[in-house]
């Protein structure tokens, strides 16, 4: 069985885990990404109705909610300052776009997703990085190579159920393998895991005060490609979505898509023998 070499062309372990972990949490809700990019899209100051039509798959009330909580973490700013102004990006949310590509990058190298929306493809990254802790076991996996768990729990300061249940949940995104089927066997880095150092070096950058502080330069442009709804994610939110997209011809044909790559999978000999059960 091949085995991921424990090596990354970025350094994962130079950045802060924390920093990153609480710069992911700002943009983790549900939604954010999207929002952000039809406000970078439109370049304008825009009423939360605008964006709501502009995203006719979620509600006008959440929405709302959405851009409270982007305005509350200085993601965007009012335009005028008083209370039903409309949106606009602040100079930290325009900024943003450089951790979407980072992350669109890194889920078409590594995740086979399918043809997706790009702020799909973003939210679906950011789900998977952004639990606390999760930097903290990647970092000690991409520096200790093969490590069981008891030993990943102690180098990570962690007790041993809770980096049970990270590492679970990592298997299951495909962050982290087993080396065998036996049990006790060691834990590695996928593929996918590996190649977080970019990422994360995009992500902890963004998140420092003083690399963002003034920053106004526009988003980079998100390539459009036609939109389809077949990665739209399992549950009550990707149903929603798909019906609401299936059913409104106010939904925009072109929106926040990148090109798509050939996307290898994390490797089968690996997951095959390791993939654990969908528990949370």
């Amino acid at each position: 069985m091949s085995i991921p070499v424990q090596s990354s062309a970025a350094s994962i372990g130079s950045v802060d885990a924390q920093r990153v972990e609480d710069a992911l949490s700002l943009i983790a809700p549900k939604w954010t990404t999207w929002s952000a990019q039809t406000l970078a899209q439109q370049g304008r100051p825009m009423r939360v109705r605008d964006v709501a039509a502009r995203l006719p798959f979620v509600s006008e009330q959440l929405v709302g909610k959405r851009l409270a909580q982007m305005h509350a973490d200085g993601l965007v700013t009012r335009a005028d300052g008083r209370h039903g102004a409309p949106y606009q990006l602040s100079a930290f949310g325009e900024s943003l776009s450089r951790v979407h590509r980072a992350l669109s990058d890194w889920s078409q190298t590594n995740l086979s997703l399918g043809k997706v929306a790009g702020a799909e493809r973003v939210e679906d990254a950011v789900r998977r990085l952004h639990l606390r802790h999760s930097t903290a076991v990647i970092q000690v996996l991409d520096a200790g190579g093969p490590m069981r768990f008891v030993h990943i729990a102690e180098e990570a300061g962690l007790d041993n159920g809770f980096t049970r249940q990270r590492l679970n949940r990592l298997q299951v995104d495909g962050l982290v393998a087993r080396t065998g089927p036996r049990h006790g066997d060691p834990y590695v880095l996928t593929d996918a895991g590996r190649a977080l150092g970019p990422v994360y070096a995009a992500v902890e950058h963004w998140s420092n005060p003083v690399a963002t502080q003034g920053r106004s330069a526009p988003a980079a442009p998100v390539t459009a490609a036609t939109r389809t709804h077949t990665g739209v994610p399992p549950g009550s939110d990707g149903i929603r979505t798909a019906a609401a997209l299936r059913r409104s011809a106010a939904a925009p044909s072109t929106l926040f898509s990148h090109a798509p790559r050939p996307q290898p999978r994390v490797p089968a000999a690996i997951t095959a023998q390791s993939a654990p059960s969908r528990g949370r």
